[in-house]
């Protein structure tokens, strides 16, 4: 990426190498690969230094909108401070309410925005149905047939259950964003790969 920068100013954002109009004099794409770092800088074509040390991973952050600065020789682009994401469920209130030209039948105490921790424990039982998903054949049997749940299916099931109860529990109680982050993320110790978290059982069918 390039800034365009006259009398100290940036004037504007190149994200690709396109044709430019400086001075009157009209440039080809090609002066961003051809040309030097000086002969771009001699026409105000300044290459930008990314600062990425305020940016933090989405999952968990909310990032703020990139800016840009030109300190005389440099320009770069940096992020301000991240929010961390709301972990319990925003509602609305009166006053949200009254800001709209149309209520749409809303009421105070309504959920206008999940929380973080809402949305992680809805992807881990979308994960749990998915496995579970993987014997519920043996429960339409039994039903339909009075066949016998295999003991390792019945163990199985109920281990994934045990775990997901673990896991919302781990989630619910995160003190803070960083502790959230914590139990995703994966170390290795002594070769194997593991997270605070932990996993939910699997079986191969």
């Amino acid at each position: 990426m390039w800034a365009i920068v006259i009398n100290d100013e940036i004037t504007k954002i190149i994200v690709n190498p396109a044709r430019l109009t400086i001075d009157d004099v009209k440039y080809s794409p090609k002066i961003f690969s051809l040309w030097t770092v000086e002969e771009k800088e001699a026409k105000g074509i300044y290459e930008i230094v990314h600062d990425n040390s305020n940016r933090k991973d989405e999952q968990w952050y909310i990032n703020t909108n990139v800016s840009y600065d030109f300190d005389g020789s440099e320009v770069t682009s940096s992020y301000g401070t991240a929010t961390p994401k709301e972990h319990e469920d925003i509602t609305w209130t009166q006053a949200d309410i009254d800001d709209l030209d149309e209520d749409e039948g809303l009421e105070v105490g309504d959920i206008k925005t999940r929380g973080l921790k809402y949305n992680l424990i809805k992807d881990l039982k979308l994960t749990v149905a998915n496995e579970l998903a993987k014997t519920d054949w043996y429960i339409t049997r039994k039903t339909e047939k009075s066949t016998a749940i295999p003991s390792a299916i019945s163990t199985h099931r109920n281990s994934v259950r045990t775990k997901q109860a673990t896991m919302e529990t781990q989630i619910t109680n995160a003190s803070n964003t960083p502790a959230l982050e914590t139990l995703y993320k994966y170390t290795i110790t002594d070769g194997v790969q593991s997270r605070p978290l932990g996993e939910l059982p699997t079986l191969e069918i």
